[in-house]
């Protein structure tokens, strides 16, 4: 490790426990690129959704430093992200996984799986991505297969399953995590 410039020794920041509050938040990070590149280019215009909050309690030890020291979730929120593209709705999920063996289905909620069905029923391409971090495999899953096989007995997926089932995405500098292209090949006949 280097300590340049200022010499002082850094905090590992590939520390394998991640927090709860942070699982996810490299995929989520890497989407948001994405997305960003998506928009600089007008490929596309996807954006992810701000989690709604009821604020109750903020303190002003100055006007320039409001702190909002207690909130609360209003409802439970739908999915990570939603956009355009090439005229089609777009409305996903976005889930870290650091099992090898498989994604449980606690991740996902029920209200998440009602909000999937229902975007579908309008026409709209739904889709979960789901990274196996201990692998950095990143897989595009129709939102018709999670709906499927999470309406089941089952508790989890096999990692197995998606190596059958889902789309592996490309991984990159610009986008990092390609999934437009797996929306082309699927829904758009391969248009660019």
């Amino acid at each position: 490790m280097i300590n340049y410039p200022n010499g002082k020794k850094q905090k590992n920041t590939t520390d394998k426990t991640l927090s709860a509050t942070n699982r996810g938040m490299t995929l989520e990070n890497d989407i948001n690129l994405s997305n960003d590149f998506y928009l600089e280019v007008e490929k596309a215009n996807i954006h992810k959704k701000p989690t709604p909050v009821q604020i109750v309690t903020v303190d002003y030890p100055k006007r320039s430093a409001a702190k909002i020291s207690e909130a609360y979730f209003k409802v439970p929120s739908t999915t990570d992200y939603n956009g355009v593209y090439k005229g089609k709705a777009i409305d996903f999920e976005a889930k870290e996984c650091s099992s090898k063996t498989s994604f449980p289905f606690s991740s996902i909620h029920p209200h998440q799986i009602k909000h999937l069905k229902s975007v579908l029923s309008h026409g709209a391409i739904a889709f979960v991505i789901i990274r196996f971090s201990k692998y950095n495999e990143t897989y595009f899953v129709e939102a018709h297969k999670v709906i499927e096989a999470y309406s089941g007995e089952k508790r989890s997926l096999p990692y197995d399953w998606f190596k059958q089932e889902a789309i592996l995405i490309p991984t990159g500098l610009c986008p990092r995590v390609d999934y437009l292209k797996v929306i082309d090949q699927l829904y758009l006949g391969g248009q660019k």
